[in-house]
């Protein structure tokens, strides 16, 4: 026990700095959005500013949106869809919702006092083409250092 605790010191000791991570729940199946909340919560309940901007949801109110909104002082929530994509049969419409969404997500990505940033469902945006993959990919390289930040769907 001793030389793996040896070793795990040095490799603790080896690493250079931190930084924000960027973290990606996809797949199929359920529980990509609740994970991300729960990285919400976790940071809400230190105090720590995150921001919550969906892509998809936004036609009706939801549960995680409810309980967040207990966290005002230090969580954001945007819910900036018109609901699923398949539904509305216009992708014109759907490109411009998608691209409003990711100018106020990159508003949140550029601003060094938010700790965390949920971008719940941009991975459909961007499967669907309703957003540029490079242009988020950019965006997310050019956020503060220290910015986590959490891309679902």
């Amino acid at each position: 026990m001793q030389e793996l605790k040896e070793h795990h010191r040095a490799l603790v000791a080896a690493k250079k700095g931190e930084k924000g991570l960027l973290i990606v729940h996809t797949g199929d199946g359920k529980g990509k959005s609740t994970a991300a909340f729960g990285l919400v919560l976790r940071s809400a309940g230190h105090g720590l500013r995150c921001a919550v901007v969906q892509f998809i949801k936004g036609a009706w109110s939801t549960g995680e949106q409810r309980a967040l909104e207990r966290f005002a002082d230090v969580v954001t929530f945007q819910a900036m869809g018109e609901g699923f994509t398949w539904d509305t049969q216009d992708r014109a419409r759907d490109i411009a919702v998608a691209e409003k969404a990711w100018d106020r997500a990159k508003e949140l990505l550029e601003d060094p006092t938010l700790h965390l940033v949920v971008l719940d469902e941009v991975n459909v945006a961007i499967r669907y083409g309703y957003l540029s993959a490079e242009r988020v990919l950019a965006d997310l390289a050019a956020r503060p250092a220290m910015q986590h930040v959490v891309l679902t769907g």
